[in-house]
Formats: structure tokens, sequence, C-alpha cells
């Protein structure tokens, strides 16, 4: 029987050369790196399987999307596998959630690409192959099989989650463990910490991973709309609502759906959501007609919700409800050794976006980055590195490239009390920020600037950041959004 072929559509030509090996010979891989030259291969060669690069996605993933929607109409029974980067357009997201392909982020994973391409190979002979239809990889003495990992633990959270913390590796274990049963799980982390990419991942290693994942942003709904977003409505319920819509809880369907600033929901709001958690059952605002959710439900919170609970903020009984799975995710300032795996493996990841070659990183950075306390956790350090990648030159990754509030050690208030902010440190600009206030009057700083600086200063603390620049919340969580400020 003739080989199948596997066509790796990348501007990496460095994947295409790796497969041959990963497959053995099994297939006949080729490279293209548009879609005029996959129309070509495949009215040559044919075309049984797809690995799609769009780690460089152009603004959106509009483009990638109709790419995949070509391919899949014209190769209906293709096998797809996609790769994106850690953060994910939402129109590439979508085209996952409703497509059968196998989404790797970030990078791609060995072991799960020839799970998912085994079957293209059951019909070949061969002295390797398994009766149960999996195929012998590696190469040398020591082959090994390719199997299914266990349910709950597919490409585990504790392997995706990069950390040497022993109390965060045991946090991670634990959690993996909750994320292979059906219940409601909260994460409790400040901003920064993760929680939304630790959501992701339990979503992925969960049984319910080839469904959607939806996040929602509670803190970003303004007060009167959140019940409609939530769970939807109907028509002429209130002056705005011209049709029908659905809400988050069923446009989840099955999959996962993440309400994060859960704090930022009033008590009417908490008392629907304790009864959707125990019951599944809601109704459409301005309905009178019971819908059942049938997602997962994940809630994160950058607050410690019990003192909320003593203030009379949250309801005791939904605290307590979800105080049964409750995880709480370590500020980065509290495992240092985190620091540097984190900042390398952001170098290689904006290095490939932006096109920046880096050979080397200078040892005087990493100290840098390591006598900083970070106090807007893992995502500061990634828009720091991001940045820093954008102004290396020649190669080498310098001290200089970071900047300067990293450089002076210019810290914003935290929740930690022994992180305190001399004021002879206070930079210019922070200086400008802080004495004026409205966004409005920054014009010497650019837009995106006077955001991050203020966001800086106030430990991506997103609130107190919108207050302190005269605008909504709802605006600086658009503005985030826009300069790609979110992770």
């Amino acid at each position: 029987m003739s080989k199948p072929v596997i066509v790796v559509l990348s501007s990496d030509q460095l994947m295409a050369s790796e497969l041959p090996g990963l497959f053995q010979g099994r297939a006949e891989i080729r490279s293209c790196s548009s879609l005029e030259q996959l129309i070509q291969l495949a009215g040559q060669v044919g075309l049984d399987a797809l690995v799609a690069d769009f780690r460089r996605a152009s603004s959106g993933g509009h483009q990638e999307a109709r790419i995949i929607e070509t391919v899949q109409r014209s190769h209906p029974k293709i096998r797809l596998a996609m790769v994106t980067s850690d953060v994910c357009p939402e129109t590439l997201e979508r085209c996952a959630a409703i497509s059968e392909m196998t989404h790797f982020r970030g990078h791609l994973d060995r072991a799960a690409l020839l799970k998912a391409f085994g079957a293209l190979f059951s019909a070949v002979k061969d002295v390797d192959e398994r009766r149960d239809g999996n195929f012998v990889a590696g190469v040398g003495a020591n082959p090994q099989r390719v199997e299914e990992p266990p349910l709950g633990t597919l490409m585990g959270i504790s392997r995706r989650y990069e950390t040497s913390s022993p109390r965060l590796k045991q946090m991670l274990d634990d959690l993996e463990v909750a994320a292979s049963h059906d219940i409601t799980i909260l994460l409790i982390g400040e901003t920064g910490a993760g929680k939304t990419y630790l959501s992701r991942l339990i979503h992925e290693v969960s049984p319910r991973r080839y469904e959607p994942f939806l996040p929602v942003a509670c803190g970003a709904l303004p007060n009167d709309l959140i019940e409609s977003e939530l769970f939807g409505h109907t028509k002429g319920s209130f002056t705005s609502a011209h049709q029908d819509k659905e809400g988050k809880f069923v446009a989840a369907r099955r999959g996962s759906l993440l309400l994060d600033e859960i704090d930022a929901l009033g008590l009417e709001q908490q008392v629907k959501l304790l009864r959707v958690i125990e019951t599944g059952e809601f109704e459409p605002v301005g309905s009178n007609h019971t819908q059942v959710c049938q997602a997962r439900l994940i809630v994160a919170s950058n607050l410690e919700l019990e003192p909320l609970v003593e203030q009379n903020r949250f309801r005791s009984d939904l605290y307590y409800r979800l105080n049964m799975m409750k995880f709480v995710i370590p500020p980065l300032r509290h495992r240092k050794m985190d620091v540097i795996p984190l900042a390398k493996k952001f170098v290689r990841q904006y290095s490939l976006k932006h096109g920046v070659r880096i050979d080397e990183i200078d040892p005087l950075a990493f100290d840098t980055l390591l006598n900083y306390p970070w106090p807007g956790n893992v995502r500061e350090l990634e828009h720091v590195i991001q940045r820093a990648v954008i102004y290396c030159r020649n190669g080498r990754l310098l001290k200089q490239d970071l900047p300067q509030h990293i450089l002076s050690g210019n810290v914003g208030p935290t929740n930690d009390p022994s992180v305190v902010l001399p004021k002879s440190q206070i930079s210019t600009n922070l200086e400008c920020v802080q004495n004026g206030n409205s966004l409005g009057n920054q014009i010497a700083l650019s837009e995106k600037e006077i955001i991050e600086l203020s966001l800086f200063k106030n430990s991506f603390r997103r609130t107190k950041t919108a207050q302190e620049l005269g605008i909504s919340r709802v605006t600086l969580y658009n503005k985030m959004k826009k300069y790609g400020l979110q992770r």
C-alpha cells in the first residue's frame, strides 16, 4: 500500500524536517508555506493529513481559519493538527472547537501527534506494527510504544504548567485529579498568576477536552448586563433586547466555562449561580422556561472570598459550596525558582512570534529578573520579556533590553506586606502616571505605554488601574485586549 501523505503548512522548515524521523519513513512528508502551495500539492500528490502551524497567526486568525475551512471543504476526511501560540486567537479557538482536529498550544507534542495520526497507518504492513493498531516510535535500541495516556492525565497539567516549586507541583497534582471529575473548581490567585491558563489546562485534561472552552471576565461586564450575558435573555425583556440571545451557560455547550473575577458578581447573581452549580438549572432574563447548563464550571478570583463573606459582599452558602475544591496559586515572588525557566520559555515564544533571532541571554539579565519581586506575577514577566525580545539586537538579549522599572527595582503595591515601594526609586514615567491620573492628560506618552505603566504600578489590579486612569473598567479591558496586555 502507498504511504499516506502528510503536508506541513509552516514557515518553520525545522518542523517539516523532523516529521520523517518521527513517523520512521511510514509517511510521505511534504511542506509548504501558503494556501496556494497547499492547493497545488493536494492536486499533485493528494492529501491525507495536514499539520498547520499558525503560531504566527495574523491579527484575529481569520485568514488561518479560512485555510482550515477550505481544506475541510475539499478534503472532508482529512486528519488535521493545528499548532497555535499559547494565547490562541478566538477565531481559531472556535475553529478548533467545532472541528475534529488536534490542537497544540505553543509547541508540537510528538507523542500526541503520533496518536492523532496513528489511524493513517492501520492498513500499512510493518514488522514494528502492534496488534492493537499502535506503532513503534523513536530511534535506536529503545523504541517506545505510543499509548493513550490515562483519562485525566492527558498531557498532564504538571507537565505543561512549568514550575520547580514543590508546593505548586503538589497543588498541580491534586488539581489534575480534580480535573478528571465533573466538579466545580475554584482558583484563587493574584492578578497575573495564570488562572486563565491553568483553567484551560484543566479543560484540556478533562473528559470535556473535545468540547469548547469559554472564558468570561465577570469584572468586564457592566452590572446591568451581567445576568443577560451569563443566562441569556428573550426578545423584549428589556429596552435593547431586540432578539433572543443565548447566554454563556448555553454557549459553552458541554465544554468548560471559566467565570473569572467571580467576586465582581452581585448578591442576586450569586444566588442564581449557586442554583446553577447545585441543580444546573436557570432561566434567561424575561423567560419562564427553565434551561439546563451542561458545561463544567471553573470559577476564579483575585481575592480570598472568606473576607468578602464577612463583609456581606459574598454569599456564605456559595462560598462554602465553592470552597470544597479550592486551589490557591502562589504568587511568582514566592517561587523565584520559576522565574528563569519561565523567562526562557517566553524568550522562545516571542522570538518566534516577532521573528527576532536570540542566540544567547546575558546572565546579568537573569540576575536582574531574579532581584525583582514581580507584583504582576507571570503576566508581568511575560510582558517584560516580550518587550526585551523586541528591543534585542545582534542575537544577544542584554540586561539593558529590560524596561527601566525592572532595572531600577520600581514596584507597585502588592498583597505581600514584605514588598515595599521605596519613594526614592519611583521613576519619572511612573511619577507621571501617579501625578497625572487622567488618561487624556498623558499626551506625551502613547496610550499603550500609559496603560502598561499604570498596570505595572498597580500590580495589574484592573479596577484600581481604571480608577487611576479615569476610565471605566470595561474600557480598560477593551484597551488591554486591543494592545495585547492580557494573558
